[in-house]
């Protein structure tokens, strides 16, 4: 068997916390289901930070967002940062992006050699975070309310649009590779942008609900007043004081977003089939991700952004070659496990070449440190905070530090609604003062602090200074020549060869029973 294929298949904002591999049958998904009846779910997987680039950034570099200087979905990643793009380059692989990646700056690659699709989001430093608007929340991103009341059914929309040009140019790189010349395994990264709000699905998704018992929070809304100081600078970051929303309303939004989830397992399913059809399922590690979580209404809150179990919690599915069926791993896992893990199988060992510091550990010898002493590193460095925020979970206990908040210390076992802070609970003051002395060891706050802000200086000056004169924009337009596709030149012996070529499963050419002029 030649080496093993890698497809990674990301959606965006999926929570864990919806679908039957993680005890939440919330949303149909039977191919996401199938997918972990033949492979391992990581029962207990994190993203490294709850917004989309820092997310993205970590996780391909296995580094956590701060050490790569990605802060914000503003913030600038840099194309000297060594990816698991191009470590599975070294190793002999073709890498290929499909979809949203979210890269700001001016490298829209970031290793991978082909990128079959432009980008959903901006790529300059229009969202940049700023710290030094502390009269109210500063919101670059300007989010509201209004994903949640204007939810329901439509016909189409920009995400739906995006992610089936996502899904077909995936398939059909999937297919051209399988009759090309190359003889190089394939790294293919399918990153769709739904079930991000707004929470607006297809007719044919949304109907699938219809008389669905979709059950409400298990965490009925909190009042502002009664929420923790984090919580309440999101509740402005999103304007949530704009609207009340009704049980109506909130029923549609999980609706839409249920919907959203069934159209990307659909079309899961259809890339599934694709490695079928060109006999490439058994021999490629197939990984579902996300690269946050979604509130979805839990405490009354909305999208992103904050520390709790449904925002930073996200799936990690794989199967593949060696990877045990039906099993749930209960050992800590994150996103930026996912690059030494990827090394690891293309080395077919394990990888040790690594051109930068590397703060994952490879999902393939996870069982070896599942226990109490266990530990993943979380981090937000965004709009809606004032100071560093920092995230400790270390086998049940998860502590929450930010330098203008008191903290918060939660039991996920025997608390997983993160209910009860046991912060200023005497009998937990050795555990918190031992959390945060290793959290103090982890990051240096003091300098994470001055770099956050100096970057934040640097982008938002240069930010305003680009919209005088020509704006530039920092975007990717996969190259497309129709001289090279179909039968359009004249460089071809013969059209029926051009197509011979075009047909897989290849078969070769059938000389003629009488070639012209032997008889």
């Amino acid at each position: 068997m030649t080496r093993p294929n890698i497809l990674v298949i990301q959606a965006d904002q999926l929570t864990a916390l919806c679908l039957g591999a993680y005890g939440k049958p919330y949303a149909i998904t039977p191919n996401i289901d199938r997918i972990a009846e033949r492979g391992t779910t990581f029962a207990n997987s994190y993203c490294n930070n709850p917004v989309c680039g820092p997310s993205r950034a970590s996780m391909m570099t296995g580094r956590l967002p701060s050490g790569v200087g990605v802060f914000d979905n503003g913030a600038e990643f840099l194309a000297s940062e060594p990816t698991f793009a191009h470590y599975l380059r070294t190793l002999g692989y073709k890498t290929v992006l499909a979809g949203k990646m979210h890269f700001v700056g001016p490298d829209q690659l970031h290793g991978f050699e082909e990128r079959l699709t432009t980008d959903i989001y901006p790529s300059d430093f229009a969202w940049t975070a700023d710290w030094d608007q502390t009269d109210e929340p500063y919101a670059p991103s300007v989010m509201s309310l209004l994903s949640v009341v204007e939810a329901g059914p439509c016909e189409r929309n920009l995400q739906i649009d995006y992610d089936e040009e996502v899904f077909h140019a995936a398939k059909q790189e999937l297919y051209n590779h399988a009759r090309s010349t190359d003889d190089r395994p394939f790294m293919l990264h399918v990153s769709f942008t739904q079930p991000h709000n707004p929470f607006v699905a297809g007719r044919k998704y949304w109907d699938m609900y219809e008389g669905v018992d979709i059950p409400d929070p298990e965490v009925p809304y909190i009042p502002y007043e009664e929420r923790d100081p984090w919580a309440q600078r999101y509740y402005l970051t999103i304007r949530q004081d704009e609207f009340d929303i009704t049980p109506e309303q909130l029923r549609n939004a999980r609706r839409g977003y249920m919907a959203m989830v069934t159209h990307i397992d659909e079309l899961i399913g259809g890339l599934i089939e694709t490695l079928e059809s060109i006999g490439q399922l058994e021999n490629t590690y197939v990984i579902i991700t996300s690269d946050h979580g979604e509130m979805l209404g839990e405490r009354g809150m909305w999208y992103k952004f904050n520390p709790f179990e449904a925002s930073v919690r996200v799936p990690l599915i794989m199967q593949g070659p060696g990877v045990r069926a039906g099993h749930r791993e209960q050992a800590l896992a994150s996103l930026v496990d996912l690059l030494p893990t990827f090394t690891d199988i293309a080395s077919e060992g394990t990888f040790d070449g690594y051109a930068a510091p590397v703060d994952g550990r490879s999902l393939l010898h996870l069982p070896e440190r599942d226990g109490p002493e266990d530990r993943i590193f979380i981090e937000f460095n965004g709009e809606g905070l004032y100071a560093p925020a920092l995230i400790m979970i270390r086998g049940r206990y998860k502590l929450v530090h930010s330098r203008t908040d008191p903290k918060m210390l939660f039991n996920l076992r025997a608390d997983p609604l993160e209910l009860n802070n046991l912060a200023e609970d005497p009998a937990h003051a050795d555990l918190v003062a031992e959390m945060f002395a290793e959290m103090q060891t982890r990051w240096d706050e003091d300098d994470l602090d001055r770099r956050i802000r100096a970057s934040q200086k640097k982008r938002l000056f240069v930010q305003d200074a680009m919209k005088h004169g020509r704006f530039p924009y920092w975007d990717y337009g996969p190259p497309y020549d129709p001289s090279k596709v179909y039968v359009r030149g004249g460089t071809d012996p013969s059209t029926t060869a051009t197509k011979q070529r075009g047909r897989f499963p290849y078969v070769p050419v059938t000389p003629p029973q009488h070639p012209r002029g032997t008889r």
